[in-house]
């Protein structure tokens, strides 16, 4: 009998939805993952108090739920963070067939640390939680999956970054017009030489260390945007900032010039190492293929 391959994945949000559109990519399961991701937006609308149900959490999370059929998913109740606590009906898992091999996709709060604890072999996060809980700071900054995984101490973990899903918004300099020297970019090299406030999101420190390197930062002080304020604003006020965007459009309609994308944030496929085996690399090969879209690639 086939080994069955069990990946930890994100339980909501814009990282599960990229999870389900390559397994769909893989394995065919539109179905599957057009159903979740639905059924989680709706979820999401009736918590930030955008839809109003015409049935209780309990008798929803019953009739999204077949538990006759593994090849349906399964969904589960958690505590949002949001006022009041609210219970919200998020992905439990799912399993699904990719090339020959069962796979079973299992939700989990946070599936990286699942992996650092070595419950799963595989698994799908943020590229962000590597750079912001593992990755050595160093002199030099960071700019590829290379890099990144060269940064990690192998006595920390055994976690390694696989490959890039192409949900990407990215980590990107920002900065007032005023305080760029006429013909100058807006890039690494600019912040090197920059003596000043640095307007970031409190969480992102440790990553923007990673990212440009210490050097780079050792006349810089941080500053951090006031919860009540738009990101964006508070960077026109500090000058210079770093901030996950897009397109840049809200960015320059506060006037600020958009410059390098520092580091993509995105939604990757990570390995322990230790706990490969044949099928964990035969999964890891379907889900990594050349005509796949990514970001985040091993060179």
């Amino acid at each position: 009998m086939t080994e069955t391959v069990r990946i930890a994945v994100p339980r909501k949000g814009r990282p599960l939805e990229a999870v389900l559109e390559r397994f769909a990519a893989v394995a065919g399961i539109d179905d599957v993952a057009d159903d979740v991701s639905s059924t989680l937006r709706y979820e999401k609308a009736i918590t930030k108090g955008e839809a109003i149900p015409e049935h209780d959490v309990y008798e929803r999370l019953a009739s999204y739920s077949d538990l006759s059929d593994p090849g349906l998913p399964e969904y589960t109740l958690l505590r949002d963070d949001r006022e009041g606590k609210p219970r919200r009906i998020v992905f439990d898992s799912v399993t699904v067939d990719v090339a020959g091999v069962p796979v079973e996709l299992i939700g989990r709060e946070e599936p990286f640390r699942a992996l650092r604890t070595h419950e799963f072999g595989l698994g799908f996060d943020s590229a962000d939680l590597v750079l912001e809980e593992v990755v050595t700071l160093d002199e030099t900054g960071v700019g590829s999956i290379d890099d990144v995984n060269a940064r990690i101490d192998p006595r920390e973990t055994d976690v390694r970054i696989v490959s890039g899903l192409g949900d990407t918004v990215y980590h990107t300099l920002l900065a007032t017009p005023e305080l760029l020297p006429p013909g100058a970019d807006l890039d690494r090299d600019f912040v090197d030489g920059y003596e000043g406030p640095l307007c970031i999101s409190p969480r992102y420190e440790r990553l923007v260390r990673a990212v440009l390197g210490t050097h780079a930062l050792e006349d810089v002080s941080f500053t951090y945007p006031d919860p009540a304020a738009e990101e964006e604003a508070a960077i026109a006020d500090a000058g210079l900032g770093v901030y996950l965007t897009m397109t840049g459009s809200t960015a320059r309609e506060h006037g600020l010039v958009v410059g390098d994308d520092l580091f993509p944030s995105e939604t990757v496929l990570m390995e322990n190492v230790a706990e490969a085996g044949p099928a964990v690399e035969r999964m890891r090969a379907a889900l990594t293929g050349p005509e796949l879209e990514t970001t985040i690639r091993p060179s």
